[in-house]
């Protein structure tokens, strides 16, 4: 966002990224307040992390449907509809009496913040012109990587003097002028309403949406333990597994269906280009292993290591910041060297970081949780905005909002299931250490070490996927075979009708 680009398309960017900030902020602002949740809500850890699985399985939910919400309404009302849906959210999560209120008030929120993320990226790969896109997207980042990873730490320094509303709270009023701010500054940049047909929504399409994500996570999350909030579950671990595959196959024929007639929900002809998939792979893996990290390491430091509420929220502040210094540069490597030189090193080091927090649990300094967080966030910068910024870069403009949608969604399902998934290893490990007649620290120490091997692993799986990265320095990625990543796409007319 520097002198090269007109005023207008500064202004524009400039106002979404402070509203996406302020928004996605709340995907991870409650993971620190768990403890304080569980004691007030009389709920366990397992029905607690619901609050930010809940959140990004919401995400994942709406994010689909934004394809075709933007081609719809364009860029000041889908702005306008986010930020309504995510003030009303806040207001009914800060005044809940009841975790199910507070749930019902969370997935309000995530609907806003859902519409909000794909806005900000479709604009960007819209507006921008592929040789200055690795410095914006590095700057971009600081919205979708930065604000969550910082969500643990702000809340931390809130919870230190006051209660778990005030999280709410004083977002609300930060994101109201947000709106209004937001609204002028769109309408004074003249931003266009999208022209021509106004593609139909499949509600077939957005029910299994729903089945699929909804009940893969729900199974996942679930399988972890049979006390708490997952004893006498409505339906059985297994059996929402197998619904949820089910839900996610059908909506894949659905779309693949509806791409004859030109209306699908999310058109996959996106997964055509190697280097989006490959950027959806890796954005999607390394998401599960990041949203595990933070929603454990909280817990840990503070019932295991002792460390207050404060402590732990300022131990899990540097690496955000370092990640949000690091991505504009990052960006500007990428404009010179293209993706590969960064994502390959990035992973390395978010595996090691992995590794190194996994051997910290063994012996009792609370120091090399800080380092193990600072290299990790120092590996996810390296990869985020060069494996973001060259994939979409693979499509063809007419396919920006589609491709922008589903790595947003996968992205979120990856988190929720990353979650999901770390709480039940964590209470699966945890259950039997009681079982064998452990003491609660000790069991709960074993429970997160388990947690973090699965991590590694993961880890693992992002290091051989980045060997596949071949995007290339400041322009689009030629695919081999495949048309030139141009205004129009000859089979796809009737997906070029939106225009700024």
């Amino acid at each position: 966002m520097q002198e090269r680009l007109p005023s207008s398309t500064t202004t524009v960017l400039r106002t979404l990224v402070v509203a996406a900030f302020v928004v996605i902020l709340n995907e991870t602002l409650l993971v620190n307040a768990l403890p304080q949740l569980m004691e007030s809500l009389d709920i366990d850890e397992r029905a607690a992390q619901w609050l930010t699985t809940g959140f990004m399985l919401t995400l994942a939910v709406v994010i689909p449907t934004t394809g075709w919400l933007l081609k719809r309404l364009g860029v000041r009302s889908a702005y306008r509809l986010a930020m309504v849906l995510f003030l009303l959210g806040t207001t009914a999560a800060a005044l809940a009496p009841t975790f199910p209120l507070l749930l019902a008030g969370r997935v309000v929120q995530a609907s806003g913040t859902a519409i909000m993320m794909p806005l900000l990226m479709t604009t960007l790969m819209e507006l921008v012109p592929p040789h200055t896109r690795g410095r914006v997207m590095g700057n971009v980042t600081l919205t979708i990587a930065v604000a969550p990873a910082l969500g643990p730490a702000v809340s931390g320094v809130v919870l230190q003097w006051l209660e778990w509303r005030w999280l709410f709270g004083l977002v609300l009023p930060i994101a109201l002028v947000v709106t209004l701010v937001g609204l002028r500054a769109l309408k004074a940049a003249e931003v266009s309403d999208p022209t021509g047909p106004r593609p139909r929504l499949d509600a077939l399409s957005v029910l299994l949406t729903a089945v699929g994500f909804g009940f893969l996570v729900y199974g996942l999350a679930e399988a972890g333990g049979e006390s708490g909030a997952g004893a006498n579950p409505f339906v059985a671990p297994w059996i929402a597994l197998l619904v949820g595959a089910a839900g996610l196959a059908l909506f894949v024929w659905r779309q693949l269906a509806l791409q004859r007639s030109g209306s699908p929900l999310l058109d996959l002809r996106v997964l055509r280009r190697g280097q989006y998939t490959v950027a959806l792979l890796l954005g999607s893996v390394a998401f599960m292993s990041m949203m595990g990290l933070m929603i454990l390491l909280p817990l840990y430091l503070q019932q295991v290591r002792g460390l207050s509420v404060l402590q732990a929220g300022l131990l899990l502040m540097p690496g955000g910041l370092i990640m949000g210094l690091l991505g504009p540069q990052v960006g500007r490597w990428f404009d010179k060297v293209g993706g590969r030189p960064l994502v390959v090193p990035g992973a390395l080091v978010l595996l090691v970081s992995l590794c190194g927090m996994a051997a910290a649990t063994l012996f009792a300094p609370w120091w090399p949780f800080l380092v193990g967080h600072v290299t990790a966030s120092v590996g996810l910068a390296l990869m985020m905005t060069p494996a973001f910024t060259g994939g979409l870069g693979a499509l063809p403009p007419s396919l920006y909002s589609f491709g922008s949608a589903l790595l947003g969604t996968v992205q979120q399902v990856a988190a929720a299931i990353g979650t999901a998934m770390a709480i039940a290893v964590l209470s699966w490990r945890q259950g039997n250490l009681l079982g064998d007649g452990a003491t609660a620290d000790s069991a709960l120490d074993g429970g997160v070490r388990a947690a973090l091997m699965v991590g590694i692993g993961l880890g693992v799986v992002v290091v051989v996927i980045s060997t596949f990265v071949r995007s290339a320095p400041g322009r689009e990625v030629a695919e081999p075979g495949a048309e030139p990543a141009g205004p129009t796409v000859s089979d796809e007319p009737e997906l070029s009708t939106h225009s700024r």
